[in-house]
């Protein structure tokens, strides 16, 4: 088994099919689900820096996660297809979803280490405004707002009706 789908165990997190690769480009720029991957004993490998492994993760799974980790059911409700990903040897996943109590989206990053899970970026957004929290500059990413990256820093900007997690500089 790979360390992509030791990571999903450990997070718990049920694939739905195999893990797949494909470019980084490709990956992150697709906002629905990725296609199914046959389900195999070895999960691939990417080949080259610029390739991601990703899964496919069952939507129930994620809706135990957000409840687990947050500890309140049904604060958090999935809105689209999470990204489980193996990038340049490190895990991640990023989780679209709608905060009940706070009334508005939220996107959810997180990088898994031998240490543990560790949030490194948070935006809550409305058409109206968008609140930040980023710690992503030890990282190859950016959140991507209203056309603008950004990877690090507290505060807030311009409303918006999508939220991008993007290789920063892409």
């Amino acid at each position: 088994m790979g360390k992509l789908r030791n990571f999903l165990i450990g997070a718990g997190i049920a694939a739905a099919g195999g893990v797949g690769t494909k470019l980084a480009v490709d990956y992150f720029r697709n906002r629905g689900k990725e296609e199914e991957v046959e389900e195999s004993e070895v999960d691939p490998e990417p080949t080259s820096e610029a390739e991601v492994a990703y899964a496919n993760v069952e939507d129930s799974s994620v809706q135990e996660f957000l409840d687990t980790s947050f500890g309140a059911p049904g604060r958090y409700v999935p809105t689209r297809s999470p990204k489980v990903f193996d990038y340049q040897g490190q895990q991640y996943m990023v989780i679209w979803a709608y905060d009940n109590e706070k009334e508005k989206n939220q996107m959810l990053a997180f990088l898994y280490t031998d240490a543990g899970r560790q949030m490194v970026a948070s935006v809550g957004y409305t058409a109206e405004a968008a609140d930040y929290n980023l710690n992503l500059e030890d990282t190859p990413f950016a959140v991507e707002i209203n056309g603008e990256q950004m990877t690090s820093g507290q505060g807030e900007t311009d409303g918006t009706e999508e939220v991008d997690f993007v290789p920063a500089g892409a």
